[in-house]
């Protein structure tokens, strides 16, 4: 079995992570109401999801 005869650099071995950077969350608009939700989730805001009524969200009363 083949073995390194030299120690890679700290800059040679970081190089191979630069790909795994943090990337922020993805966001869709709902269809229904055009506010930003996360993909393949029911609307928080109108309850809908594909096009049709999942849910019902009660209304916020005001003060």
């Amino acid at each position: 079995m083949g073995l390194p005869k030299k120690k890679p650099s700290t800059s040679r071995r970081d190089r191979r992570w630069v790909r795994y950077k943090l990337e922020g969350i993805t966001l869709v608009e709902c269809g229904n109401c055009h506010k930003l939700i996360l993909p393949h989730r029911i609307c928080p805001f109108c309850g809908f999801y594909e096009g049709r009524n999942v849910i019902e969200i009660k209304e916020k009363k005001e003060k």
